[in-house]
């Protein structure tokens, strides 16, 4: 393909990763280029890229979840700009990280995929190819989803150019639509181990397509494809693994799991705040200070669950325990550490009351039995409080990891579970139901519904698609492209979220901020001066 050019941050990002790795792995007498083309330099280098997973979705969550109508502030404001949408310009520092990090990753993959046609032989360099065109695929994805049309880079640049253009967002579609259909042949038909294999790329592409059925420049076929992908990543697996169970500390690896950002204590235990991740950080109320190091998580009080949010659940959906910790124990991490059956003996410091049992003979029969602990009532938790104390909001416990160490920052070795089978059904389910088969999009999503253990519904439409995604996916990173795909950011965000006006979003000559800005930096310096910002944006 042609060379685009790429700006001159971006390669600075990119020779300061890739030298991470030369630092430990080339030999004092052998130059990167030669080391690249051994089968251990190219390993290397192929690891290179995986560990971008980590610098896209390891840190502060912003770009994914803020600014939805399922997250807003606690007692700790989140960044404004890109929270209220009123103030989101150009220079917003939380929009650079994914624009940085995503490029990086490109051209580490763009490195690796022409290294795969030099260096030597094995076995495994077809695999590794079509890890690469994934992982540069998803790259570009989060990217057109995020800014629009970007760059499309495809070659090993190894010198700094100041001058890039922007390719349309149809063209950048059809690029990664490409990489992903050429990926499925290479990559491994086997089970998940922590690498990309073609259940990994059927979900993507479903996804993926799915994503651009919605657009103007859409092909007619994108959502019965996309239906058919996520069908085929579907393999017929049912969705047999208990809520509470899949997201248990100890069973990452389940075979529900389909594409991870993996972690490990032993990885981390160099420098854990700046290599473990943040997920279990953020969703929920801050629970002590230092003092109860040990006996608590760190929290951030400021992506906090909305009362939209809370209210979807109903009693008996195992998802409302699987999610929240509901029930906090004197020593949090003994929900973990002491038996189930022994929960029982054991004392509560506070309790978050459902709404089916927000009725006052519950809240007497529960303080009655549970003295000492602070009560909780419904309605009084969500997202918004203007407290001062500690657990006023419910926080979640699907991403804890009771060998987090305590700290401000993220520590945890939990994975980061990307692509899972209870999205690949409702990603189905809403394939179908755009492509007009709504029988089998009923029967998709009642999938879901019923390993929650909830009545299966009767009728579809988009909001009760995005009110599924709601119930099964808290937490997880894909709120904010849920609502930008289907047309729903401004209303749901205004309709559900105290913090945002629908007015937040007029932007430039009456443009809507529905795609992110640009970050200046970029711009800043880029020597072509037709390279354009986006619409909304001055």
């Amino acid at each position: 393909m042609k060379n685009i050019f790429i700006s001159l941050v971006v390669m600075g990002l990119l020779f300061t990763s890739c030298s991470d790795f030369l630092e430990e792995d080339v030999r004092s007498n052998v130059v990167a280029e030669e080391y690249y083309e051994t089968s251990a330099g190219y390993e290397s280098l192929i690891n290179a890229n995986y560990s971008m997973l980590s610098d896209i979705y390891g840190k502060e969550p912003w770009t994914f979840c803020a600014g939805t109508d399922m997250y807003s502030d606690g007692r700790t404001q989140q960044p404004v700009g890109i929270s209220r949408y009123l103030t989101l310009s150009a220079g917003t520092p939380e929009i650079e990280p994914l624009y940085e990090n995503a490029f990086s990753a490109i051209q580490i993959a763009n490195m690796g995929l022409y290294y795969n046609e030099i260096t030597d032989y094995s076995d495994d360099l077809e695999q590794y190819k079509g890890e690469l065109k994934y992982l540069r695929a998803n790259a570009y994805f989060l990217l057109v989803q995020t800014y629009g049309g970007v760059s499309l880079v495809t070659d090993y640049i190894n010198s700094p150019i100041l001058s890039f253009s922007r390719n349309s967002e149809d063209e950048i579609y059809s690029f990664i639509i490409s990489e992903l259909e050429e990926s499925l042949d290479l990559v491994s038909e086997g089970a998940y181990t922590g690498r990309v294999n073609r259940r990994a790329v059927e979900h993507l592409l479903a996804k993926v397509l799915l994503t651009r059925g919605y657009e103007v420049y859409g092909n007619e076929n994108d959502f019965s494809q996309a239906a058919a992908y996520a069908d085929a990543a579907i393999a017929g697996e049912s969705l047999s693994i208990p809520f509470g169970e899949l997201w248990s500390p100890d069973n990452e690896m389940n075979s529900e799991t389909i594409f991870s950002v993996q972690y490990s204590q032993s990885i981390i235990s160099t420098d854990p705040e700046e290599l473990g991740n943040m997920q279990s950080y953020f969703f929920g109320s801050y629970l002590g200070g230092p003092e109860v190091a040990g006996s608590a998580p760190s929290r951030s009080y400021n992506l906090i669950a909305t009362d939209y949010t809370i209210d979807l659940y109903e009693e008996g959906d195992d998802r409302w325990e699987g999610t929240f910790m509901t029930e906090i124990f004197e020593n949090y991490y003994d929900f973990y550490n002491v038996q189930e059956k022994d929960h029982d003996e054991l004392s509560v410091s506070d309790y978050y009351a459902p709404k089916w049992k927000s009725s006052v003979k519950d809240s007497i029969s529960y303080v009655i039995a549970h003295p000492g602990a602070v009560y909780h009532k419904y309605g009084t938790y969500g997202a918004n409080i203007n407290v001062n104390a500690d657990a006023e909001s419910i926080s979640a416990r699907k991403f804890d990891d009771p060998d987090q160490q305590f700290s401000n920052k993220g520590t945890s070795t939990r994975d980061i579970v990307l692509s899972r089978l209870g999205e690949t059904y409702l990603i189905a389910s809403e394939a179908y139901y755009k492509s007009g088969n709504l029988g089998t999009a009923l029967a998709r999503l009642n999938e879901v519904r019923n390993r929650a253990n909830v009545a299966a519904l009767s009728e579809i439409d988009i909001d009760v698609i995005l009110d599924e995604r709601a119930r099964e996916l808290f937490g997880e990173y894909h709120r904010w492209f849920d609502l930008k795909r289907t047309g729903t950011l401004v209303e749901r965000t205004a309709k559900y979220n105290s913090q945002v006006n629908e007015s937040y979003f007029s932007g430039n000559a009456g443009n809507l901020k529905i795609l992110r800005p640009i970050p200046q930096s970029a711009i800043d310096l880029n020597q072509n001066p037709e390279f354009s910002q986006n619409p909304a944006y001055n």
